[in-house]
Protein backbone atom coordinates (compact mmCIF):
# COMPACT_ATOMS: atom_id res chain seq x y z
CA UNK A 1 0.00 0.00 0.00
CA UNK A 2 3.08 2.61 0.74
CA UNK A 3 4.64 1.58 -2.83
CA UNK A 4 1.72 2.27 -4.71
CA UNK A 5 1.46 5.37 -2.85
CA UNK A 6 4.84 6.62 -3.42
CA UNK A 7 4.66 5.95 -7.10
CA UNK A 8 0.95 7.73 -7.62
CA UNK A 9 1.62 10.54 -9.98
CA UNK A 10 0.81 13.84 -8.20
CA UNK A 11 0.39 17.46 -9.85
CA UNK A 12 2.52 19.99 -7.66
CA UNK A 13 3.70 23.42 -8.45
CA UNK A 14 7.28 24.50 -8.47
CA UNK A 15 8.34 28.35 -7.71
CA UNK A 16 10.72 29.17 -10.36
CA UNK A 17 13.10 32.27 -10.54
CA UNK A 18 11.87 35.19 -11.73
CA UNK A 19 11.29 34.73 -15.98
CA UNK A 20 12.59 31.20 -15.85
CA UNK A 21 8.78 29.43 -16.26
CA UNK A 22 9.55 28.29 -20.07
CA UNK A 23 13.44 27.85 -19.40
CA UNK A 24 12.47 25.26 -16.43
CA UNK A 25 9.56 23.20 -18.45
CA UNK A 26 12.37 22.79 -21.65
CA UNK A 27 14.88 21.22 -18.98
CA UNK A 28 11.89 19.63 -17.53
CA UNK A 29 10.47 17.90 -20.62
CA UNK A 30 14.58 17.20 -21.51
CA UNK A 31 14.19 14.75 -18.12
CA UNK A 32 11.25 13.75 -19.23
CA UNK A 33 8.93 14.97 -16.66
CA UNK A 34 5.72 15.88 -17.21
CA UNK A 35 5.12 19.66 -16.92
CA UNK A 36 1.67 22.33 -17.55
CA UNK A 37 3.24 25.52 -17.95
CA UNK A 38 -0.19 27.61 -18.86
CA UNK A 39 0.80 30.18 -21.07
CA UNK A 40 -1.32 33.40 -22.10
CA UNK A 41 -1.29 35.66 -25.24
CA UNK A 42 -0.71 39.59 -24.33
CA UNK A 43 0.25 42.64 -26.76
CA UNK A 44 2.82 44.39 -25.55
CA UNK A 45 4.10 47.74 -25.86
CA UNK A 46 7.85 48.85 -27.18
CA UNK A 47 8.51 52.22 -28.52
CA UNK A 48 8.67 51.26 -31.80
CA UNK A 49 5.84 48.46 -32.32
CA UNK A 50 3.18 46.11 -30.67
CA UNK A 51 3.68 42.40 -30.34
CA UNK A 52 2.16 39.53 -29.38
CA UNK A 53 3.66 37.34 -26.79
CA UNK A 54 2.93 34.19 -25.04
CA UNK A 55 3.77 34.56 -21.09
CA UNK A 56 3.17 32.21 -18.46
CA UNK A 57 -0.37 32.46 -17.01
CA UNK A 58 0.73 32.05 -13.02
CA UNK A 59 4.19 34.07 -13.24
CA UNK A 60 6.95 32.28 -11.28
CA UNK A 61 5.10 28.48 -11.43
CA UNK A 62 5.39 25.69 -12.97
CA UNK A 63 2.86 22.46 -12.51
CA UNK A 64 4.93 18.44 -12.56
CA UNK A 65 2.87 15.64 -12.63
CA UNK A 66 5.52 13.19 -10.49
CA UNK A 67 5.49 10.70 -8.08
CA UNK A 68 6.06 11.64 -4.59
CA UNK A 69 9.55 9.33 -4.97
CA UNK A 70 10.52 10.89 -7.85
CA UNK A 71 9.82 14.94 -7.18
CA UNK A 72 13.09 15.97 -5.63
CA UNK A 73 14.50 15.14 -9.52
CA UNK A 74 12.35 17.87 -10.36
CA UNK A 75 14.15 20.71 -8.22
CA UNK A 76 17.04 19.80 -9.94
CA UNK A 77 16.69 21.88 -12.33
CA UNK A 78 18.39 25.56 -13.29
CA UNK A 79 16.10 28.32 -12.27
CA UNK A 80 13.73 25.84 -9.69
CA UNK A 81 13.64 27.69 -6.12
CA UNK A 82 11.07 25.51 -4.59
CA UNK A 83 8.54 22.90 -4.51
CA UNK A 84 5.11 25.03 -3.11
CA UNK A 85 5.12 23.87 0.41
CA UNK A 86 2.20 24.18 3.17
CA UNK A 87 2.65 22.72 6.22
CA UNK A 88 5.54 21.68 6.00
CA UNK A 89 4.72 19.00 3.10
CA UNK A 90 4.60 19.99 -0.04
CA UNK A 91 1.19 20.76 -1.58
CA UNK A 92 -0.47 18.52 -3.86
CA UNK A 93 -2.83 20.01 -6.76
CA UNK A 94 -5.76 18.08 -7.51
CA UNK A 95 -6.29 16.88 -10.86
CA UNK A 96 -9.39 18.13 -11.19
CA UNK A 97 -7.95 22.10 -10.96
CA UNK A 98 -5.22 21.41 -13.35
CA UNK A 99 -7.86 19.77 -15.91
CA UNK A 100 -9.73 23.09 -14.84
CA UNK A 101 -6.90 25.47 -15.84
CA UNK A 102 -6.27 23.34 -19.21
CA UNK A 103 -10.39 23.32 -20.08
CA UNK A 104 -9.94 27.05 -19.61
CA UNK A 105 -7.21 27.74 -21.60
CA UNK A 106 -7.94 25.48 -24.59
CA UNK A 107 -11.72 27.06 -24.17
CA UNK A 108 -10.83 30.44 -25.82
CA UNK A 109 -11.99 31.76 -22.16
CA UNK A 110 -10.70 35.22 -21.65
CA UNK A 111 -8.84 34.29 -18.60
CA UNK A 112 -5.96 35.97 -16.55
CA UNK A 113 -4.38 35.63 -13.13
CA UNK A 114 -5.94 37.99 -10.30
CA UNK A 115 -5.40 37.86 -6.42
CA UNK A 116 -5.98 34.81 -4.13
CA UNK A 117 -9.21 37.24 -1.87
CA UNK A 118 -10.79 35.96 1.30
CA UNK A 119 -13.46 36.67 3.08
CA UNK A 120 -12.63 40.05 5.62
CA UNK A 121 -9.86 40.58 3.47
CA UNK A 122 -9.06 44.06 2.73
CA UNK A 123 -8.62 45.20 -0.74
CA UNK A 124 -8.70 48.02 -3.13
CA UNK A 125 -10.57 49.07 -6.69
CA UNK A 126 -7.80 48.95 -9.09
CA UNK A 127 -9.71 50.52 -12.15
CA UNK A 128 -13.09 52.40 -13.28
CA UNK A 129 -15.06 54.88 -11.82
CA UNK A 130 -14.06 53.35 -8.05
CA UNK A 131 -10.70 52.92 -8.45
CA UNK A 132 -8.80 54.11 -5.35
CA UNK A 133 -11.82 53.10 -3.54
CA UNK A 134 -10.49 50.98 -0.60
CA UNK A 135 -12.67 48.63 1.58
CA UNK A 136 -13.30 44.98 3.20
CA UNK A 137 -14.37 41.83 0.99
CA UNK A 138 -17.14 40.49 2.98
CA UNK A 139 -19.34 38.27 1.02
CA UNK A 140 -18.83 36.26 -2.10
CA UNK A 141 -21.74 35.85 -4.49
CA UNK A 142 -20.81 33.86 -6.94
CA UNK A 143 -17.68 33.30 -8.74
CA UNK A 144 -17.82 35.98 -10.98
CA UNK A 145 -18.84 38.63 -8.68
CA UNK A 146 -18.25 40.13 -5.01
CA UNK A 147 -19.19 42.04 -2.49
CA UNK A 148 -17.20 44.94 -0.62
CA UNK A 149 -17.77 46.98 2.31
CA UNK A 150 -16.42 50.87 2.12
CA UNK A 151 -15.98 52.47 6.10
CA UNK A 152 -16.96 56.12 5.11
CA UNK A 153 -18.24 58.44 8.03
CA UNK A 154 -18.68 55.37 10.21
CA UNK A 155 -20.93 54.00 7.73
CA UNK A 156 -20.89 50.79 5.55
CA UNK A 157 -21.83 50.90 1.97
CA UNK A 158 -21.66 47.74 -0.07
CA UNK A 159 -21.38 47.10 -3.76
CA UNK A 160 -21.11 44.31 -6.09
CA UNK A 161 -18.01 44.55 -7.84
CA UNK A 162 -15.95 42.04 -10.83
CA UNK A 163 -13.41 40.64 -8.93
CA UNK A 164 -10.21 41.33 -11.64
CA UNK A 165 -11.15 44.98 -10.75
CA UNK A 166 -10.13 44.32 -6.91
CA UNK A 167 -6.14 44.00 -5.61
CA UNK A 168 -5.54 42.15 -1.83
CA UNK A 169 -4.17 45.06 0.04
CA UNK A 170 -1.61 44.46 2.59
Amino acid sequence: MLEQAETKLNWYALYTRPRFEKKVEVQLDEKEIETYLPLQTVIRQWSDRKKKIKEPLFRGYVFVHVSPRDRISSLRVDGVVRMVRFGGKPSVIPDDQIDSIRRLMEGGASVGPCDYLQYGDAVEVTQGTFAGIKGKLIEKRNKRRFVITIDAIRQSLSVEIDPGLLRKLG
